[in-house]
């Protein structure tokens, strides 16, 4: 059975006039780089075998420029408006399936791309959307006319996925007809071909549209290190809840968990509280050979009750033995589970410290932490 080829089209033809920048808000600095190469970069896995962004005639060689950063990204040029857009990118791909996402929604996560493309294959079609949290009104002349039920009601995100030949049908259809304006592809969808399924959206994975969302003064940033020594009677260590055949084990007074304690100490600095110490002292039995990950779980607790959460982490490990780099994917997925991260948003590193220092002479392990909080 031959693979089911996938393609994403990005949408970035558009002006963003409402952000007010005198550019394409997709080409603006933004966070270290821009919009555009953020998106583009989310969609940058095997998983996706093609990668077509849309562009303006203005913006092409400026757009054609970052796609060449990515070894299956192209440009395209797209239409007077998104639905020309989306149709031109359709028919410069052959694959199977199709994800359409907006340019301006640089902090999709692999999880939910990979969730859109599973209902696709499973479904037919694939509509990220959020459920409502605020009542919603509907109004005429500045008054409501009436408050549809909100648990009836969902906010739609992109990607929206379907199979290519599908939605290809769909808009040569509605141009045909000439059939008014459409605000996105699940839309169209539902006019030629049928209801759409939904997916799981998520909050995280905004649109920027005004000059403010492209503001960033919530993240705060921490970071923490720790160190243990060998010498415990056992066979084994554990780095960020994971079990590591090892000559000895670290000493301490919980697991020994050296890179939990590390982690645990960058989120309580950047909240700013109090040390691992102060919430876990050696000196009370109940933390005696406890599970650090259970207490990096009670960390994460205690930073949401200032309204903080886990952005991303960046962990680095100097150990001379024993070798960690096949335990390095394990590490990240654990830690993605208590923090409640994408493991993309999860860096570690293993390294030596060439011989040098009690670290290059195998008597201990030290863990640098770097961890970035946003407010929730």
């Amino acid at each position: 059975m031959s693979k089911v080829t996938v393609c994403a089209i990005i949408c970035a033809a558009g002006k963003g006039e409402r952000a007010g920048f005198e550019k394409n808000k997709l080409l603006v600095p933004f966070q270290g780089a821009t919009a555009l190469y953020k998106t583009v970069s989310a969609f940058d896995f095997p998983a996706i075998d093609e990668i077509i962004v849309t562009s303006s005639q203005e913006d092409f060689d400026e757009i054609s420029a970052l796609c060449k950063e990515f070894a299956n990204a192209k440009a395209v040029l797209g239409g007077t408006d998104r639905s020309h857009s989306v149709y031109n990118a359709l028919q410069k791909t052959s694959a199977d399936i199709v994800l359409i996402h907006d340019g301006a929604r640089p902090f999709v996560s692999r999880k939910l791309i990979e969730n859109c493309l599973e209902s696709v294959k499973t479904n037919g079609s694939g509509i990220c959307a959020t459920v409502c949290t605020d009542t919603v009104a509907t109004m005429k002349n500045g008054k409501i006319i009436s408050v549809p039920d909100r648990n009836a009601l969902r906010q739609i995100q992109t990607p929206q996925g379907f199979f290519r030949e599908n939605i290809l049908c769909a808009y040569e259809r509605a141009f045909e007809m000439d059939d008014g304006v459409y605000t996105d592809d699940s839309s169209v969808f539902a006019r030629f071909c049928g209801a759409p399924c939904l997916c799981e959206g998520s909050f995280e994975n905004r649109k920027l549209t005004y000059a403010e969302d492209f503001a960033d003064n919530t993240a705060r940033c921490g970071f923490g290190v720790d160190t243990h020594a060998f010498g415990k009677a056992q066979d084994f260590i554990v780095l960020g809840g994971v079990k590591i055949p090892s000559a000895s084990g670290l000493i301490a007074h919980s697991d020994g968990d050296v890179l939990a304690h590390a982690v645990m100490d960058a989120l309580l600095s950047a909240a700013g509280l109090k040390d691992i110490g102060h919430y876990f002292p050696d000196s009370d039995e109940r933390w005696k050979n406890a599970n650090s990950m259970d207490m990096l779980a009670q960390v994460v607790e205690t930073v949401a009750k200032q309204g903080y959460a886990v952005k991303n982490l960046s962990v680095a490990i100097q150990a001379e033995k024993p070798r960690l780099a096949k335990y390095i994917d394990a590490i990240k997925c654990s830690l993605a589970g208590v923090l409640k991260l994408d493991e993309s948003a999860i860096g570690v590193s293993a390294g030596t410290n060439e011989g040098l220092g009690y670290v290059g002479e195998g008597k201990g392990i030290t863990v640098n932490a770097y961890a970035l909080l946003r407010s929730i």
